[in-house]
């Protein structure tokens, strides 16, 4: 590492020039060859699917999304003449949209019951040639243009559909720069140098928008989900803000006592570098865990975000030490540099560290210091008090997680300016909730007995709890597939719906096959949603084994002991419990989903706990290797686990809480995204955070290790022996004096000799 940092150092230009060319050439290289996102939520196997293949085999003009052009007059009836006449013209105009197969009015034939009872709502269903995701949002937009048109004043039109939701949302990069605008205050707050502000703003931005196009271009050769991008984007520029702030703060911390910037970012790298690259390591595996559940679109998402992260790794220890250079000093506070001129220390007392008591994590001022150690010494007199209050706010905020329901987010949650939700509204008021998410049931008939057996189901499907309405096209002579739409009393993402599919798989329907050769599957969106959830849910316990089973090796060889990776293991545990207590309290509990304009309670969304989890492991592991790294190298010196733990807690609180609350802005920034899942990742990512930061590592951990003793570092022999050595931070070693230097690797200013200061360190609490 030291190698590569010098290197990095002397050859910046170059660095900083290979750097601009992978972003700009990333960048030109996605806009020109474009994107080809594929959102394959197919689940080979389940029912759904089962209905999907036998629709595209018998009527493949019908296998594509569908969605609704809604309108409503304020007086009168949709059946008025100009209202027709209107309606009828932009039907005309839409059908013509390439990608659109076909547009049923209820003016046509058989099309009254598309009018409701009052005769003041109406709608039209468009069939589209493919699937949503499948399809060019340009010419969804161009849907959604024409049948807006059509409105004026007493008639109001709008259009729902899965299709039409993927062309809502914010600006693009609104969340992005909202989120490091929060960053770069909380960096200004901590450093008080503009220049250190930049340099993780900096690094974020390329490795972000290096990993966001390279991400585009990867989607062309593989199945990559759209919402890779926002996953990216929310770890990416969490981690590489993070990653980049403990790097500069060691670098700060050793030109403060006197090291030349040469030396300070050799010395940076050879400590907080190797830790980076040990919890970006970390963070890349918990994301690759999500290959265990063997889901297509899981995997897209996992290949992206790890693809990110490597990319925050690389540009922390290559572009970030270029930049340090050519920084040099100025990486301080004016104030700073003065002091240091003047008596050869940074800090206030001179001491040579940046809160006065020998620091090497240079976080803050010696009030901040002050308050670590003062923490520290609390946890340390009372540990288990904290260790036991800790546990029981965590036991109780993860209570809610026992009525956790996976599911979906219908349109009945989107914001109210989303045409979407404006014409899932409309369809509720004239139709039911049902309406807006109509399962589909998709039946092989054979021969007659199978035909007699369909048209029994059809008589019995109406007297079915929780059916609304049933509608089945006649079946031709010859023909094979038949289609039944059945429409639920409730909506989409409702518990009633899930318990209607449940009740017509493993009840009705197997009643009508008895004794034929008909064979009905439950199908449509709303069905593919539940199926999708029920995948999730029976893999979950696999991917957690396997996230808290590759953490436990990575701390076991990091810190040759068995009691700190199982505690870290369980503490993960109790983190993911409490984050998603917090989450389902807060959406699906309802407390504030009217605050963000959601319409309603929301079950948690399927795909979220294998994100969110292989994310908070990752990111959980992060301070835990900052932290304990910190610990075990005090520890290796001193062989005082009390010392150890004070030590480590003092020096490395300040800058894992500044962390800690970079990333709390990242995530919150997120409920701009303009999706549910958005705004439940980034809530629930910054409860995560924040109770991982200031209640486990804070508290917990330090108050478990201390009541652990030398326990902590017990390792059986025969273990000890067949482990090989894996060194995070090696001890600080001075660069060799007689080494020539250049212009820019002079000492920022002379720094007195300082015997006394292992033992001032050790009065303070500080480093060795």
């Amino acid at each position: 590492m030291a190698a590569l940092a010098r290197w990095c150092f002397r050859h910046r230009f170059t660095v900083l020039l290979l750097w601009l060319c992978a972003l700009a050439g990333t960048t030109v290289g996605s806009q020109v060859v474009g994107d080809a996102y594929a959102n394959n939520f197919r689940l080979p196997g389940t029912e759904s699917s089962k209905a999907l293949d036998l629709l595209q085999e018998g009527f493949p003009e019908q296998s594509g999304d569908v969605d609704v052009v809604v309108w409503k007059t304020a007086d009168g009836s949709v059946r008025d003449a100009d209202v027709r006449r209107r309606m009828e013209s932009a039907f005309a105009d839409i059908a013509k949209v390439p990608e659109v197969g076909s547009v049923a009015s209820p003016y046509e034939r058989g099309g009254a019951a598309q009018i409701s009872e009052d005769g003041t709502i109406g709608y039209a269903r468009i069939v589209y040639d493919d699937l949503a995701n499948n399809l060019d949002t340009e010419q969804i937009e161009r849907v959604v243009d024409v049948a807006r048109q059509a409105e004026t004043d007493g008639l109001q039109v709008d259009v729902g559909g899965n299709a039409v939701a993927r062309t809502e949302g914010p600006a693009a990069g609104l969340t992005e720069l909202v989120a490091i605008v929060a960053a770069a205050i909380v960096l200004f707050l901590a450093f008080g140098s503009l220049y250190a502000m930049l340099l993780p703003i900096a690094i974020a931005i390329f490795s972000v928008g290096s990993g966001l196009s390279g991400i585009a271009l990867v989607s062309n050769v593989l199945d990559i989900p759209q919402v890779a991008t926002t996953l990216g984007s929310l770890i990416g520029l969490g981690v590489g803000i993070d990653y980049a702030l403990f790097i500069v703060t060691r670098h700060r911390n050793m030109i403060r006592r006197g090291r030349t910037p040469a030396q300070a970012v050799e010395l940076a790298l050879n400590t907080s570098g190797r830790a980076v690259l040990f919890a970006g390591a970390t963070v890349c595996a918990a994301l690759l865990g999500m290959y265990a559940l063997g889901m297509t679109f899981l995997n897209g998402v996992a290949t992206a975000a790890a693809a990110t992260v490597v990319l925050t790794m690389i540009a922390a220890i290559t572009l970030l030490p270029a930049l340090l250079g050519f920084l040099g000093p100025r990486v301080l506070a004016r104030r700073e540099r003065r002091r240091l001129a003047e008596d050869g220390s940074g800090s206030e007392d001179g001491s040579g560290s940046e809160d006065g008591s020998g620091s090497e994590d240079g976080s803050g001022s010696g009030d901040a210091a002050g308050a670590a150690g003062r923490l520290a010494e609390f946890v340390q007199r009372r540990p288990r008090t904290l260790a036991l209050v800790a546990v029981v706010v965590m036991a109780v905020l993860a209570i809610p997680v026992f009525s956790l329901r996976l599911g979906i987010a219908d349109q009945g949650n989107q914001p109210t300016s989303n045409t979407t939700r404006r014409a899932y509204d409309l369809m509720t008021e004239g139709f039911g909730p049902g309406f807006n998410g109509p399962l589909q049931l998709v039946a092989d008939v054979p021969g007659p007995s199978a035909r007699t057996a369909l048209d029994t189901l059809v008589e019995d499907l109406p007297g079915t709890e929780g059916v609304s309405d049933v509608k089945a096209a006649p079946l031709r002579s010859g023909q094979r597939v038949a289609v039944i739409q059945v429409v639920p009393t409730a909506s989409p993402q409702a518990e009633e719906t899930d318990r209607l599919i449940d009740r017509l798989r493993d009840d009705v329907i197997p009643r009508a096959e008895e004794g034929t050769p008909l064979q009905v599957h439950v199908g449509g969106a709303t069905a593919v949603n539940k199926d999708f959830a029920s995948v999730i849910g029976e893999k979950l316990p696999l991917f957690i084994g396997v996230i808290v089973g590759l953490g436990f090796v990575l701390l076991l060889l990091a810190f040759r002991s068995v009691l700190i990776p199982l505690t870290a293991a369980v503490m993960n545990l109790v983190a993911a419990g409490a984050s998603f207590g917090a989450l389902v309290a807060l959406f699906q509990w309802g407390w504030i989903t009217g605050l963000l304009d959601l319409g309603g309670e929301v079950p948690i969304s399927s795909a979220l706990p294998v994100i969110m989890l292989a994310m908070l492991f990752g990111l959980s592991m992060d301070y835990q290797v900052f932290l304990v790294s910190r610990i075990y190298e005090e520890w290796v010196h001193s062989g005082d686990n009390r010392r150890a733990v004070r030590v480590g807690l003092t020096e490395t609180a300040r800058v894992i809480n500044s962390a800690a609350v970079i990333m709390i802005c990242v995530f919150s920034a997120f409920v701009l995204s303009g999706s549910v899942e958005g705004k439940m990742a980034g809530i629930g990512l910054a409860a995560a955070v924040a109770l991982d930061a200031f209640i486990l590592r804070s508290l917990l951990v330090p108050s478990v290790m201390y009541l652990l003793g030398r326990g902590n570092w017990w390792l059986p022999s025969w273990l000890e022996r067949s482990l090989p050595h894996l060194a995070i931070e090696p001890a600080d070693e001075p660069e060799d004096e007689d080494e020539p230097k250049d212009e820019d690797e002079r000492p920022a200013a002379p720094a007195p000799e300082r015997p006394a200061e292992r033992a001032e360190s050790k009065e303070l609490g500080g480093s060795r």
